[in-house]
């Protein structure tokens, strides 16, 4: 568990593409990677500030520090390279190693100060000496004035030469060596504003086809885009939506139905989406409904009411698969997560807290129910903290290692049952404190 201080709130977590490395942002605009060591470890590796706090004139707004997203970009050779960003600007970092200096220069002394060049009667051959190993990271591009609004999601394509970043209403298309233009593929912006009815909430590139992508909506509604059909994608080429049960239709119907999160899954074939009470399946030759449907906490179908009063309703959870596709993971309140087993459908709900989180610990399942408590172990849902929510998750891609942010709290859980990478859910263990 690592506790990064009350102003430190963590807002996005990602693993890189081998699980070595693990980023994470907040709200400050820092950015700490994390290693993994040869024993299992994540130890702090590098922490840069990603981005400052500004100010637009023109409009007279406030531009948020906060690093809204991290995108590892594939390695290519030793440096590593990540794209993040704020409402705004996106950079791209290069975070790289030297353990090496260079020492005997002609013209300038060790300190780097100009030599007396009355003084220099030889010549020699500046040599490398090794030096303690030191983590620099350098900002290598920065995009920046393509957005009116709020950017929501950033997304490397397969082609490893392009990325997406998507903002309400419109997903411009960036090459990665080009800073000064970016191409406009999705718009959404009615001539008139008040014939506005949808926003878009995330998008993201299919993992193998370079031509493919997926945004979602504040109506519920994802559709799958093919850019080889047209320059803009204004037309979708596939349309996932399931239909609203009119007997269950209520005030907050389209307020829950908002997806927060989707995902492609590693094999390309499947997507997931995140509302506010369930996480979805989609089988992408299948749109008219969801192939699994997974009830992340069912019980707040009661509590619409005053979870909209506190705005708690307007909260954007993140969903994740794991490495095989066979299990997924989301956030809930009180600091509960929620995993749920594709071929034996079974689930189960952890939490993620310093109560329960000890060296070697083996996390227990919760439950929450409604009512009077049937086990002493059980929670009530009166008792449940809105408070305390778990925004953000990231698995890692290969292994059953899974990254929970809660606050400014990051932790770390590995299920060492597992090694063939089946998930044993009751046997997930915490990593040491850190």
């Amino acid at each position: 568990t690592i506790n990064r201080g009350l102003s430190d709130v963590i807002s996005t977590v990602e693993f890189n593409q081998t699980g070595e490395f693990l980023a994470t942002g907040d709200k400050g605009g820092r950015v700490v990677i994390f290693q993994r060591e040869p024993q299992g470890e994540y130890n702090v590796y590098s922490t840069f500030q990603s981005h400052e706090p500004e100010f637009d004139y023109l409009k007279s707004l406030e531009i948020e520090e906060k690093i809204n997203k991290i995108r590892w970009l594939p390695p290519h050779n030793p440096a590593h390279f990540l794209l993040t960003t704020n409402d705004k600007t996106v950079k791209l970092w290069k975070v790289s190693e030297r353990d090496k200096r260079a020492e005997g220069y002609n013209l300038r002394d060790e300190e780097g100060r100009l030599k007396d060049l009355s003084t220099i009667t030889t010549l020699q051959v500046p040599v490398l000496r090794p030096m303690d190993l030191l983590v620099e990271a350098s900002p290598r591009r920065v995009f920046a004035n393509a957005h009116a609004y709020h950017i929501n999601s950033i997304s490397v394509n397969s082609d490893c030469e392009t990325y997406l970043s998507a903002d309400d209403l419109r997903i411009n298309l960036w090459h990665l060596n080009i800073t000064d233009r970016s191409f406009n593929i999705v718009d959404l912006k009615p001539e008139n504003m008040e014939d506005l009815s949808e926003v878009i909430t995330v998008a993201e590139f299919h993992p193998h086809h370079c031509h493919l992508l997926a945004f979602s909506s504040s109506t519920g509604t994802t559709r799958l885009c093919d850019m080889r059909a047209r320059a803009l994608c204004d037309q979708h080429a596939k349309l996932f939506e399931e239909a609203v049960d009119p007997s269950r239709r209520s005030f907050f119907s389209e307020i829950v139905s908002s997806v927060s999160d989707v995902k492609f899954s590693h094999s390309g074939r499947y997507l997931l989406t995140r509302d506010y009470l369930t996480v979805k399946v989609w089988d992408l030759n299948m749109e008219n409904k969801p192939l699994e449907t997974y009830q992340v906490h069912d019980y707040l179908r009661t509590k619409l009411c005053s979870l909209y009063e506190s705005d708690c309703i307007f909260d954007k959870f993140e969903c994740a698969w794991n490495g095989t596709d066979s299990v997924i993971m989301t956030g809930a309140y009180n600091n509960y997560f929620r995993m749920f087993d594709r071929a034996s459908l079974r689930d189960v709900t952890l939490e993620a807290s310093r109560e329960v989180c000890k060296r070697r610990a083996v996390l227990q399942p919760r439950r929450v129910c409604v009512g009077k408590k049937r086990k002493e172990t059980d929670v009530s849902v009166d008792s449940l903290d809105f408070r305390k929510k778990i925004l953000h998750t990231a698995w890692h891609p290969k292994e059953n290692i899974i990254a929970i942010a809660a606050s400014n709290n990051l932790y770390i859980f590995q299920d060492r049952m597992a090694p063939n990478g089946h998930h044993n859910t009751p046997e997930i263990q915490s990593a040491p404190p850190k």
